[in-house]
């Protein structure tokens, strides 16, 4: 990458770097960084996945730090001896004339950076691409912000709501490249969770299909599921959680340090999720057919009138071959609301 770039454009390379991390990351959030001389020329990157840090990989990766150098980071760099040393010793070490960060670290173990390098004598700036920044570390700021994972609900329904046809069959809804991008968000996924009733109806196995990493899985419900269940095999993790109580499964993505959870099962436990206020995230694939009768794709949510609805803030649509990808965030009206 041999170039000249823009505080801009360092910036949105470095976010871009982060995203690579997905699912390699918890409990620590994901992080990109890309080192730009003083004039801009592009000198190296790097991102978390999970043991070294993103600015130190760049550094590393770098065959020699010219003086003046500039560091972009997606998340204030850390002053916090963990599992490696603070970041910002790694970065004084270097001689950087300027560090220039998108959001600041909420975490108060990891926060201070910014203050440690000022008094270093380095030049720091904030700031630059915050929005696309928070939108791509949104699980692990939803777990500094709730004190639990973030939780993303992923349904595949027909044009007219329906996850299965009249006599239970479902497979499938939607079509070949959509399945492949559910694979794909699975392997950005810390965890997927489903119910003894879709392990038992439909056996599936719930990995990334050789896309990236397999999560941990984790199955909820006191039915008891066969031995020879494909998810109960040595592809992934699973766990078994013998109850219907949330709280049980909070407890445990916490003391995992999950980041994320990615939900597939059918109505009855995302439409639980959904009346307990766990659900801060649809991804919804839509396929162009209808059903008519058969099973929705969400149950009761005990709402009576339209003033007491659940509103969802559409955030992206995809046309994913012959299917629609909607993805929806928990309105700021619902919440306010205590929806």
């Amino acid at each position: 990458m041999n170039q000249v770039l823009s505080a801009d454009t360092a910036m949105a390379r470095a976010i871009e770097c982060a995203s690579y991390g997905l699912g390699k990351t918890f409990p620590n959030p994901i992080v990109g960084a890309v080192i730009t001389s003083a004039t801009g020329e592009f000198i190296s990157e790097g991102y978390h996945q999970g043991a070294e840090h993103a600015e130190v990989i760049a550094i590393r990766d770098a065959k020699e730090i010219p003086a003046g150098s500039i560091l972009y980071v997606s998340l204030e760099p850390c002053n916090h001896h963990g599992k490696t040393p603070p970041c910002v010793d790694a970065i004084i070490e270097s001689g950087f004339k300027k560090v220039v960060y998108a959001i600041s670290d909420p975490n108060p173990v990891a926060a201070g950076g910014s203050e440690r390098l000022r008094g270093a004598g380095i030049e720091v700036l904030s700031g630059i691409g915050e929005v696309q920044a928070i939108h791509e570390n949104r699980a692990w700021l939803t777990k500094i912000e709730k004190g639990r994972p973030r939780i993303t609900w992923k349904i595949a329904s027909s044009m007219d709501g329906k996850v299965a046809a009249a006599d239970g069959s479902s497979k499938w809804i939607t079509g070949e490249l959509a399945r492949a991008d559910v694979a794909k968000i699975r392997a950005q996924a810390d965890a997927i969770v489903t119910s003894t009733t879709t392990v038992s109806a439909d056996d599936p196995l719930l990995t990334s299909k050789g896309l990236g990493k397999n999560p941990v899985r984790i199955v909820m419900g006191v039915t008891e599921i066969k031995s020879n269940s494909q998810i109960l095999g040595s592809d992934a993790e699973t766990v078994l959680i013998k109850s219907h109580d949330f709280k049980e499964l909070i407890s445990l993505a916490n003391d995992r340090g999950f980041n994320q959870l990615l939900i597939e099962s059918g109505p009855k436990l995302g439409t639980a999720l959904l009346r307990a206020d766990l659900i801060d995230e649809i991804i919804l694939f839509q396929a162009p057919t209808f059903l008519g009768s058969g099973k929705a794709s969400i149950g009761d949510l005990g709402i009576s009138n339209i003033s007491a609805r659940l509103d969802f803030d559409i955030t992206d649509v995809e046309v994913i071959g012959a299917d629609l990808k909607i993805t929806l965030v928990k309105s700021a009206k619902s919440t306010e609301s205590g929806r």
